[in-house]
């Protein structure tokens, strides 16, 4: 099951997902010591986040995505377009690329079908940044959040397969490419109750409850509602997430 094919849950993902990536936008500028490249692709592009922020540092951006309903959500601005396309088979040019990104979507690829793409679409010495973020489970200063994430939510909403085989530096060399850093961070989110509600939502656990119709959408956000509303204490809460970036550089 594609949990990213259905206009409902792009639509909610469109809304709901918090836009943390200009941090690790600020990441890669110091660390590759370069603020601006000439053309990069963002491959699972989603609902455009990922391909907005890369246009900050990149003069053109192709935001490639395997699902139309996503892309349908993404913004369109001067120099960023999108392609619908698989990772693997990515419908763009050879050697068109001087850096390459991928935000929270790693897990769900063929590893060695994309990073064959990868070497085909990128110029020799481009770099390709992987990163991902996610909710710790814990809600800052309440620790009746954790509890109840732990007992309750994951309990009716288990997490779907995805591929979360180790990656380091001797399966990036086999593949072409250098492993020369990895990086963890963390960031905090700030939202009222149905935002919350809204991002837990998008998540793909509960994609795959209400998409495949075990659950109605609006079932499965009254329950949200119903569980949470307890727990808020503030108008506001404040939310923990963590998230890791890979600096990869092809192999000349």
């Amino acid at each position: 099951m594609n949990y990213f094919h259905f206009n409902t849950s792009a639509k909610r993902y469109a809304k709901g997902r918090p836009y943390f990536h200009p941090l690790v936008i600020e990441k890669i500028v110091t660390f590759t010591a370069c603020d601006r490249f000439e053309h990069g692709i963002d491959v699972g592009c989603g609902t455009g986040q990922s391909s907005r922020a890369l246009r900050k540092i990149a003069d053109n951006v192709t935001g490639t995505d395997v699902s139309e309903e996503m892309i349908n959500f993404a913004p369109r601005t001067e120099g960023l377009q999108y392609v619908c396309c698989p990772a693997e088979e990515l419908l763009v040019d050879d050697n068109a690329f001087d850096i390459m990104t991928l935000a929270l979507v790693f897990h769900w690829l063929d590893r060695e079908a994309f990073f064959r793409e990868a070497r085909r679409v990128l110029q020799p010495a481009s770099w390709m940044i992987i990163y991902q973020n996610g909710f710790s489970g814990k809600m800052e200063g309440n620790p009746d959040y954790a509890e109840w994430n732990k007992e309750r939510y994951v309990q009716k909403y288990p997490t779907p397969p995805r591929n979360t085989s180790p990656f380091n530096g001797e399966i990036a060399d086999s593949y072409g490419f250098d492993l020369l850093e990895k990086e963890n961070f963390s960031n905090q989110v700030e939202m009222f109750l149905e935002e919350w509600i809204c991002y837990l939502s998008t998540q793909s656990n509960m994609i795959a409850a209400i998409e495949s119709g075990r659950e109605r959408a609006e079932e499965a956000l009254e329950w949200l509602h119903n569980e949470l509303d307890p727990i808020f204490t503030a108008e506001k809460e404040v939310f923990n997430f963590v998230g890791n970036i890979t600096y990869l550089k092809m192999k000349a």
